[in-house]
């Protein structure tokens, strides 16, 4: 094809939409029913995890830096080997219980900052490692003694744009609230325009999960929704929510602009499961894909959009984090509506 054809043919991703005001919307509480939110998040608690939790973002473990976060109230570090093999265990040294987060890495091999106690990634003197996985975008641990399941070998990674044909970006934010309270916001996808009008324009629910009737990929809220970019100027996409485990949410654009794209959101228990206070973390993975040639411009400009993309997912946190912990401190009170 020629390319006058192909310019013939091209289409513009933005449409100009002068929608109603905030307060002219039409009401969304009547659709977002307690009860079908309570249901849909209920099963997606029932399916296995493997005891697998995301602790973050592939590029955040260097070579030759560890990384460390607590998870579940477990203190557990990773780093990478001389290979670039990811690597994770406790992360008090055997020893004296120095914080292995602050050591070093030497060709591949853990050296604790206070006395020189080296660990490769093998167990050694009570210290155990723990399996770890990297998907290219996250990296995973198992702990099996915070999740309590029946392990799995891997995680439930949500498919992806193919290795290469996207911009990937990864927002880490942490609020008081549990795991639940995060699952719980992404399955309420009515709140859109009325909670974040800055972003979203025109938000209506097509299909609702259909529950225990349906399998597993029916369990998905479709949604059409435009994004707003600037003024007026907005992006209309098909968009399809699904929770194919208990911490992770999964938006996946099906039609429209960037079909294929994802939003993953990943909600990682920071305390253990009694504390008083609980802490999450909400580790968001945004894989943008695009079928349009002038997207491999994008391509070569991540590092550049990589900022933008995590600062656009912080505003959205910024208010959806206020959301969980309200939810949870409803919850913990015993005021929980519904």
């Amino acid at each position: 094809m020629t390319d006058r054809a192909d310019k013939a043919r091209w289409t513009a991703p933005l449409r100009r939409r002068r929608g109603p005001g905030w307060a002219e919307q039409t009401p969304t509480w009547r659709a977002a029913r307690p009860a079908l939110i309570a249901d849909t998040l209920k099963r997606a608690s029932a399916r296995p995890s493997g005891n697998w939790f995301v602790a973050g973002a592939s590029r955040d473990v260097r070579p030759g830096r560890p990384y460390g976060r607590t998870m579940g109230g477990v203190e557990v570090v990773l780093w990478r080997s001389e290979s670039g093999d990811l690597r994770a265990g406790h992360g008090a040294c055997p020893h004296l219980g120095a914080p292995l987060r602050d050591s070093r890495v030497v060709c591949g091999t853990l050296v604790c900052h206070w006395h020189g106690l080296a660990l490769d990634g093998a167990a050694f003197a009570g210290w155990q490692p723990y399996p770890a996985h990297d998907d290219g975008v996250l990296v995973w641990v198992r702990l099996d003694a915070v999740g309590g399941e029946e392990p799995s070998e891997r995680p439930v990674v949500p498919a992806r744009p193919a290795p290469g044909a996207g911009v990937d970006a990864v927002f880490t934010g942490v609020g008081r609230c549990e795991p639940q309270d995060v699952v719980a916001n992404r399955l309420d996808p009515w709140h859109g325009s009325w909670f974040h009008p800055y972003s979203f324009v025109d938000l209506t629910v097509v299909r609702e999960p259909l529950g225990d009737e349906g399998a597993d990929e029916d369990d998905a809220f479709v949604v059409d929704v435009s994004f707003r970019v600037a003024g007026r100027l907005v992006v209309p996409v098909r968009a399809e929510f699904t929770a194919p485990e208990p911490r992770t949410v999964v938006m996946r654009i099906t039609e429209g602009e960037g079909a294929t794209s994802v939003v993953e959101t990943h909600a990682t228990p920071l305390t253990a499961a009694d504390a008083d206070r609980p802490r999450t973390a909400v580790i968001e993975a945004v894989v943008a894909a695009s079928d349009r040639r002038g997207f491999a411009l994008a391509r070569a400009a991540a590092p550049v959009l990589r900022p933008l993309m995590r600062s656009t997912a912080g505003r959205l946190w910024r208010d959806d984090l206020a959301y969980a912990e309200r939810r949870w401190e409803l919850r913990s009170t015993g005021r929980f509506p519904g």
